[in-house]
């Protein structure tokens, strides 16, 4: 920017907009990159060019004084007197703030997390504390991803200001950002009392309803959003995508595919859709799709995230066209792009493993004896991800008496809440600190984990399923606060295992030791070890499935779960494929169909290149044989 800015100063605006372009295929969204492209387009005397830059920069940044200024002076001189109206209005709001919260706000919408907080409290021990600082002080923690502050802050603010619509917006942002959905949903519920049509509340209320498995309503709200006037290609793409993913996860996989297609069509290049399609596992692109791929993929500025999906779609493309080498090629490239934006180390997991272990003795247990909340209903499906956890719940979902909810992220939070989290792994930093809770508080807890969950409960069933692969972590807090709930640990043969978890683009937050063969191996290694410990200080408590011997006798293993539940066996659950129930992991259109032998042995096909996996595993291999 600065060389751009010095080349202009000089009159040397060509060559400043080369340097500007150059900069912006590594930042796109840089909002002052368009301000200075728009000063530079101006001195060349091309007007239009400049409105456009300067829209672009408005409105990656409305805070942006200079841009308004400039955008009132262009249409003035063009006569269009109701565009410059609009400029002016905009700029009129902004010379009403103080200086430091416009200042706050621009380096807030350009990622500025740091200078913006600095100009921000400065303000505030001059000019003294205001609902709106405070709040611009809330949105900088949230997006620096400390959603328990600025849910703490904000809550405060509504204390004090309880008609402040924002701050309610930004408050219900935070409740979704940490995974409490149904409280926001409540507060998007109280925000659309006034504005039933607000579509940014609308989306938000859509993404509570994802977050509690209550797919149908959202639906029909994506397609009543797509009806209305949307903004952009950006949001139809957008709101094709989530329709779609709602879609897929109730079943309806025709009506998916057509609204991902939807979304393509809107934004060719959209990873993620493309991505959402491979992840349907059942549907095959064509030679056209591939090709359209292959292009996006290879745009210079392209962005990552955007390659990373479209490197995943390619990898399972290639895949289903027994093309391996070169699916492997992108499954490699895929994972070794998103693990650069990953933190996740495997020594750090280690220690968090060894500090578990060393905390969650036999004698601690022993103490502790009878604690917690009385109730069996919980039913804890958990181990590795990809390890056929899914068909376990939607076996067990289809019994009358238990009820398939999701991925719940409760016991994580408490876990984070008592012990903090390591930024290395994502796993408790002093687990000894569960050993601090008293009877009353174990009991509490459990009490508030059934509370907390009975959202996601719509059937009323007596028993549940959560179904959080990482919950194997937690098994010492589960029987603190839960000590009658069922804990089923699914395991599936390491290399098959290994590979799928390689092949499988997780969320953008979740399962980072998915990205590279050393750190699956290692990771797996860690679980298995983790197990051991768990059944030596509380012999018989886990009850182990391994996936293949669901496969050779699907009626045998659900009796034996049933049996280990308490319950009677029923036929449903052999015919769990015909279950009509919201799943939205990526097994969900696989245990809609009958149960197969087909993904035993998919990882051989790989075998070349999973020399370094299977030499990292090769003890596990021998004992688990």
């Amino acid at each position: 920017m600065r060389e751009a800015r010095a080349l202009r100063e000089q009159r040397r605006v060509t060559e400043a907009l080369t340097s500007l372009e150059r900069l912006r295929e590594d930042h796109p969204r840089f909002s002052r990159l368009h301000q200075e492209r728009a000063q530079c387009l101006i001195a060349l005397g091309e007007g239009p060019a400049a409105i456009a830059a300067l829209r672009e920069a408005v409105a990656l940044n409305p805070a942006l004084p200079a841009c308004w200024d400039m955008l009132e002076q262009l249409h003035r001189l063009r006569g269009e007197a109701g565009e410059a109206s609009v400029a002016a209005q905009h700029l009129a709001v902004l010379k009403q703030l103080p200086p430091a919260v416009v200042a706050t706000q621009s380096l807030l919408a350009d990622g500025d997390l740091e200078p913006a907080e600095d100009v921000l409290r400065d303000h505030l021990r001059t000019a003294g504390e205001s609902v709106g600082a405070l709040r611009l002080l809330a949105r900088i923690r949230l997006e620096g991803g400390a959603a328990d502050e600025a849910e703490a802050l904000l809550a405060a603010i509504l204390e004090r200001a309880p008609d402040y619509r924002e701050a309610r917006f930004d408050y219900a942002m935070a409740l979704l950002q940490a995974q409490k959905h149904q409280a926001a949903r409540q507060q998007a519920e109280r925000l659309l009392e006034d504005a039933p049509d607000a579509r940014h509340v609308l989306k938000l209320y859509g993404a509570a309803c994802l977050g509690l498995g209550d797919f149908e309503p959202v639906i029909d709200l994506y397609a009543r959003l797509l009806a209305g006037p949307c903004e952009s290609a950006e949001e139809v793409a957008d709101l094709r995508l989530w329709r779609a993913n709602a879609l897929k996860a109730m079943g309806r996989g025709v009506e998916a595919v057509a609204d991902y297609r939807a979304a393509l069509s809107a934004r060719p290049d959209h990873g993620v859709a493309w991505f959402s399609l491979a992840n349907l596992k059942t549907h095959r692109f064509d030679d056209n799709d591939i090709a359209r791929m292959r292009a996006a993929e290879a745009r210079p500025d392209l962005q990552d995230m955007d390659r990373v999906y479209l490197r995943f779609a390619l990898g399972k493309a290639l895949e289903d066209q027994a093309d391996y080498a070169a699916s492997w090629g992108f499954y490699a490239r895929g994972n070794a792009l998103r693990r650069t934006s990953s933190r996740y180390r495997t020594d750090a997991a280690e220690r968090c493993a060894e500090r578990l272990k060393q905390a969650m003795t036999t004698e601690a247990f022993v103490k502790r004896a009878g604690w917690g909340a009385d109730s069996s209903a919980p039913i804890f499906v958990l181990g590795l991800p990809r390890s056929g956890s899914t068909l376990i719940e939607q076996i067990l979902a289809s019994h009358s008496q238990v009820e398939g909810t999701h991925e719940l992220t409760e016991i994580g939070r408490y876990v984070g809440e008592l012990c903090g989290i390591d930024p290395d792994c994502g796993l408790p930093v002093n687990p000894a600190a569960l050993l601090d809770l008293k009877a009353a508080q174990a009991r509490a807890l459990g009490e508030r984990f059934l509370s907390e969950t009975r959202a996601y409960r719509r059937l009323g069933r007596p028993f549940f399923i959560d179904k959080m692969p990482n919950n194997f972590w937690h098994i010492g807090l589960i029987q603190l606060i839960l000590p009658r709930a069922t804990i089923i640990d699914v395991r599936r043969e390491p290399m098959a295992c290994c590979f799928s978890n390689f092949k499988q683009l997780f969320g953008t937050t979740n399962q980072e030791f998915t990205y590279s063969l050393e750190d699956i191996a290692g990771y797996y290694r860690i679980y298995l070890d983790l197990m051991r410990h768990w059944e030596a200080v509380l012999p018989g408590r886990v009850l182990k499935v391994q996936y293949e011997d669901v496969v050779d006798d699907l009626e045998g293993a659900a009796r034996r779960m049933l049996d280990h539940i308490g319950l009677p066996f029923e036929p449903a659950c052999l015919r769990f494929h015909e279950t009509r129930r919201g799943i939205r992991t990526p097994s969900s259109e696989q245990v809609r169909q009958p149960i197969g032998r087909e993904g035993l042995e998919q990882w051989k096909r790989y075998a070349p290149w999973l020399a370094t996996l299977r030499t990292a595993l090769a003890d596990v291999l021998t004992e688990t044989a």
